[in-house]
């Protein structure tokens, strides 16, 4: 009896650990549109139960079976490295799949309610506000370019709320998990974490996103480690909006002061610049655990070869900006933030995953084939150069727009600089043949089949397959390292929570007053004590018409909150009340450098870009440009503009503080400046006793330090010239080569000057990058 009590007991015990030793290590959970799971130490995984994609078990654990074949394949196992995935599945891809993979959507808003510029967006056949449409519902362009196209890559812009956004991302990927492959789509953004200067910051509090100064006014900080903590924390937030690639960030090296794109910059110094941008990418890159994780976001820095040294400061986006020249011979320079910072990381995620070129043609740059071509044209600046000489292996993407017509130099459209006369699939098949791999702003991927047909014809399709899976295996390692593969979803009441939670709005505000420069403060003006009598008199502001065609009307208004600034001081109406005045203007806006309405008088269309606010003449201008030459306007030789004349739109901001300067009379005058690029500092700063400036902050930021509750402690990124002449006789491509402004206090505004309370900075910042 006893013994068959034993041998029960034996074999219960088998049994169990049998059952034990088969069940599952993983659980499944029901969410709200989609199911999870979850692994005791594994991959966490998502699927829509919609989507036909089913759990398959092989070694007890749970792998999704994308392709639904009934077998794990080496892509879907998430045991395996994001290359040994990515090998596999683009081994898999047909021809147009890959093509599709290969396109980048143009804008997409959430909901998407259209513009004059990118057109009307309709839902079933309608408008969004006439089709009963929710918010986060597909238009028909997107399910088009999905479903149709074969899309993956999908740039969002404005979003009505983070968890709209959420939404939107789990529709979008539950359509797309169940067709073929079941490649999810990997969401980007350009920068979205700028600061709303009315907005009021309060401790304890949430907003839409977290709010820091920009990557300029971030650089002024000089520590690379406060652009790092941002990187951290917007990659947290930009996950939990399904966003899982940067379009981010710029690391053109700023040494041309007239530039239109200064201001999304880190400033004109190649070390610093460096240094920022690899702390920029690390902070993206790494998840919790420093290396790749589901809190990764894949930054595209941008732009290859560096689009700064623009010839005289006009931008690429136009044909009149599509030559970045080298007066100085300074290529070297301009590529250091790549080479020596983004492509230079500390932490295991190595280097950036993708690269953007920009749309200038880098003149007389190419050494190996003499081709003046847009950069993502060029073969020399991206195979031989980029992924050559610098062994450069990740994603290449154009530049929005490149393979597009334009109809002139001064419309905003098409930018093939240097390829006008060759058709849009022939354009396709240049940007593969010089080494790209995806491109920018086109949802059609008829143009890329037609391209492929062209690559057999010259060179078989044993060629033209193999460059294609080249490329697809790049772009599908970015979606496999940041784990879309495994788990797109987001769960919505977990992104209202994340997204612009309080510790991030707080660390956010705190960087906003790490980036304001006090360049001038006579007779420690500043700090201003609380409560004191203080006149804002309000400002000008000039009608204009940005890139996209939409015009803003002219309007006078205070140029800050005024109920932030009561809360520091008592607001006068009257300059004669007034125990000081705080004066709020912009930096000189001198125009784009062409203008249409000088070719109706027979010229050239090309004008100054002055940095200053009254009406300036350039005689010192060269006497022939170094670059020049488009289809586009036939027998312009040469777009020299000596001679010519411009004044600032907004100089009636010169007129405001020399105004209120004679108003107050020998009472304090403090002026606070939000720059875009350098200005000369001669027409103002003699009329007032203390000077700030920034690069996009909140009011009550300033009102911090003005009240003296903070103490400024940035310095600046970049050089603020003497004047006009060193601006025109400084070289576009070299750095810190002007004669900087040296102000009545005997102050030069020079790289990395600032003041603090005590007077000008001298620290380790300064002796790191001085």
């Amino acid at each position: 009896m006893h013994t068959i009590k034993q041998s029960l007991r034996w074999s219960s015990l088998f049994l169990a650990t049998l059952f034990i030793g088969c069940s599952p290590k993983f659980t499944e959970e029901k969410k709200d549109g989609f199911n999870l799971v979850h692994h005791e130490n594994g991959a966490t995984l998502g699927y829509s139960p919609g989507s036909e994609v089913s759990i398959l078990t092989v070694d007890r654990l749970a792998f999704k079976d994308l392709n639904q074949n009934g077998t794990l394949n080496p892509y879907e196992d998430w045991r395996l490295s994001a290359n040994e995935r990515a090998n596999d599945l683009a081994s898999k891809m047909s021809v147009e799949q890959i093509a599709g993979l290969m396109l980048y959507s143009a804008h997409q808003s959430i909901p998407g309610g259209g513009n004059s510029f990118f057109g009307a967006v309709t839902y079933n056949g309608k408008p969004y506000d006439e089709s009963g449409a929710k918010p986060s519902d597909l238009s028909d362009a997107q399910k088009k370019f999905l479903l149709e196209d074969n899309l993956r890559h999908v740039l969002i812009t404005s979003v009505e709320s983070p968890g709209i956004s959420a939404q939107w991302n789990n529709n979008a990927q539950a359509m797309v998990e169940g067709i073929g492959l079941g490649i999810p789509i990997n969401t980007s953004s350009d920068p979205r974490h700028g600061s709303d200067s009315y907005a009021e910051f309060n401790a304890g509090a949430g907003g839409k996103i977290s709010m820091w100064p920009s990557t300029l006014g971030l650089a002024a900080s000089f520590d690379p480690s406060l652009m790092q903590q941002f990187g951290k924390i917007a990659s947290k937030e930009y996950r939990a909006l399904g966003i899982a690639t940067a379009l981010s960030p710029q690391i053109d090296l700023a040494t041309e002061p007239r530039w239109s794109r200064f201001d999304g910059t880190m400033g004109e110094d190649p070390k610093l610049a460096a240094d920022m941008a690899r702390a920029y990418v690390e902070g993206f890159q790494a998840s919790e655990n420093g290396d790749w994780g589901n809190q990764s976001v894949n930054a595209m820095v941008k732009h290859w070869p560096g689009g700064g040294p623009e010839e005289g400061g006009r931008d690429g986006h136009f044909g009149y900006g599509s030559y970045a020249v080298y007066p100085g011979k300074n290529l070297e320079d301009h590529l250091k933030p790549f080479t020596e910072g983004a492509f230079d990381l500390e932490g295991p995620t190595e280097m950036a995953t993708a690269v953007m070129p920009y749309y200038t043609i880098s003149y007389n740059q190419d050494t190996e084939n003499g081709e003046n071509v847009g950069n993502a044209y060029n073969e020399y600046l991206i195979t031989d150069l980029l992924r050559g000489k610098y062994g450069y292996d990740g994603v290449v993407c154009t530049d929005w727009g490149i393979t597009g017509d334009a109809p002139n130099v001064y419309e905003f459209r098409g930018k093939p600089w240097g390829v006008e006369n060759l058709s849009v699939a022939e354009r396709h098949y240049k940007i593969i043949e010089a080494g790209c791999d995806q491109f920018g702003g086109n949802n059609d991927m008829g143009p890329v089949i037609e391209a492929y047909q062209m690559g057999v014809e010259e060179h078989g399709e044993e060629y033209m397959r193999k460059r294609f899976e080249t490329s697809a295996v790049r772009l599908l390692k970015n979606i496999f390292r940041t784990g879309l593969f495994e788990n797109p979803y987001l769960d919505v009441s977990e992104t209202e929570q994340i997204v612009g939670n309080a510790e991030f709005m707080e660390a956010g505000y705190k960087a906003q007053l790490k980036s304001v420069v006090m360049l001038k403060n006579s007779s420690e003006t500043l700090p201003v004590k609380a409560k004191k009598k203080v006149y804002v008199p309000q400002r000008y502001v000039a009608p204009t018409v940005n890139w996209f065609g939409v015009a803003t009307k002219e309007r006078t208004e205070h140029p800050f909150n005024m109920e932030v600034v009561a809360k520091y001081f008592e607001v006068v109406d009257e300059p004669s009340e007034a125990d000081f005045a705080l004066v709020g203007i912009q930096s000189p806006n001198g125009g784009v450098g062409y203008d249409v309405a000088d070719t109706e008088k027979g010229g050239n269309g090309y004008v100054p870009i002055s940095l200053q606010y009254g009406t300036y003449t350039a005689t010192n201008a060269r006497d022939e440009s170094l670059a020049a030459g488009s289809p586009l306007e036939d027998g312009i030789t040469n777009r020299s503009y000596k001679g010519k004349t411009t004044t600032a739109v907004n100089i009636s901001d010169m007129g405001l503080v020399t105004d209120t300067k004679r108003k107050m009379g020998n009472k304090p005058v403090v002026v606070i400046i939000k720059v875009s690029k350098p200005m000369v500092f001669a027409e103002i700063e003699p009329s007032a006793d203390a000077i700030l400036v920034h690069m996009g902050v909140q009011d009550q930021a300033l009102m911090d330090i003005v009240s003296g509750k903070v103490e400024p402690s940035a310095m600046l990124p970049f050089q603020m010239p003497n004047d006009m002449m060193t601006v025109e006789s400084q070289f576009e491509d070299v750095p810190r080569d002007m004669e900087p402004y040296t102000d009545s206090n005997g102050n030069a505004y020079d790289f990395a000057f600032g003041l603090n309370w005590n007077g000008v900075i001298n620290d380790s910042r300064t002796q790191a990058y001085k």
